[in-house]
């Protein structure tokens, strides 16, 4: 089982994240922020990436620090569970309608991380969320897993559809890219022989 827990503790936020890559998307999240919860619960269940996630921030100041904070730990538990990424397929991309929102999504699983983010809202809130941190989250979370992702919404009119929909195409093309290759299972899916830093 490729599998990791990360404790992460800070004057704002402790954070406990633990993944099974290899699950069947069961979650158990608790953050604090609904919205968060319910976007996590998506990427974990389309994903097929096991999760449990424990947050207890700063949440009567804002949402920022959980948001970010939840991006950092669970990018460093994706990280540590996918150890040297031997025989995982490494790229992979997804095409995500959610009613009358589009969003892509492609990932490189490469140990160099990168976040192009091509999204916008057309409101400022969703509930009581903001949706500039939707950004935040998936900035933390590409910068500590070890990812290249690009995420656009092509459409869309609705924030929380476009929200979610830039969730489920990250846990689309996230669950293709670290599934292990049958053809490749023992080998470093790069010419360098090695992937991350």
């Amino acid at each position: 089982m490729r599998s990791a827990k990360i404790e992460r503790s800070t004057t704002e936020t402790s954070v406990s994240a633990e993944v099974n890559l290899d699950g069947t998307g069961e979650f158990a999240v608790k953050t604090g922020v609904g919205f968060l919860d319910h976007m996590l619960e998506q990427l974990s269940r389309h994903s097929l990436i096991d999760m449990k996630v424990e947050a207890r921030g700063d949440t009567h100041i804002d949402f920022h620090h959980t948001t970010e904070d939840t991006g950092i730990a669970l990018g460093q538990a994706v990280a540590k569970a996918l150890g040297d990424r031997k025989g995982i397929r490494r790229y992979a991309s997804a095409n995500l309608p959610m009613d009358e929102a589009m969003t892509r999504a492609a990932i490189d699983v490469s140990g160099r991380p990168f976040l192009v983010w091509n999204v916008s809202f057309p409101a400022p809130k969703i509930g009581e969320f903001d949706t500039e941190l939707v950004r935040e989250w998936f900035q933390a979370f590409a910068m500590n897993a070890g990812v290249t992702l690009h995420v656009e919404n092509v459409y869309g009119a609705n924030s929380h559809h476009i929200a979610e929909s830039c969730f489920k195409a990250l846990a689309r093309s996230l669950r293709e890219a670290i599934e292990p290759d049958p053809r490749q299972k023992d080998r470093i899916p790069s010419t360098k022989g090695t992937l991350g830093a």
